[in-house]
């Protein structure tokens, strides 16, 4: 046996049917379409949004809120996720080394979740306030760069 004489079982293949051609073939005359209305006809498609002439659903719901274009995405990190990061000196390369933050595209805040076991000292571009306390009370600091 090799690749030159390899066939797929038998029954695995089945051939296309082959429509409109005539009555024996069971698929001849209106070829499975059934008789006039659009979805017999060539070229007819029906969108799936399509409801029939009703309203439709996205035009019976009322549009609510905006997406503000401008607003900053963050890497959020939280302090518990900083005890992953060796050495006492934190800024976003190091987050991004050790597999905390994806990339550096995007500034980094520090949240106060959880608690800092050691003296660091973090480099981020915003901190909020509960961060800031806990990273000063265990004998860091918190520095804002831009």
């Amino acid at each position: 046996m090799g690749l030159d004489n390899l066939s797929p079982p038998r029954g695995s293949k089945s051939s296309a049917k082959r429509r409109g051609r005539g009555h024996g073939s069971g698929l001849g005359k209106t070829s499975g379409r059934g008789h006039k209305g659009q979805k017999s006809r060539s070229g007819a498609s029906i969108p799936a949004w399509f409801e029939g002439g009703q309203m439709p659903l996205y035009r019976r719901t009322p549009k609510r809120g905006f997406k503000p274009h401008r607003r900053t995405e963050w890497h959020i990190v939280n302090l518990s996720d900083l005890d992953r990061v060796e050495g006492s000196g934190i800024d976003p390369q190091a987050l991004r080394a050790s597999g905390i933050i994806r990339g550096t595209d995007r500034p980094v805040k520090i949240l106060g979740r959880g608690d800092v076991g050691r003296a660091v000292d973090v480099r981020a571009h915003a901190f909020s306030a509960s961060a800031r306390e806990k990273i000063e009370a265990a004998g860091g600091t918190a520095q804002v760069i831009e």
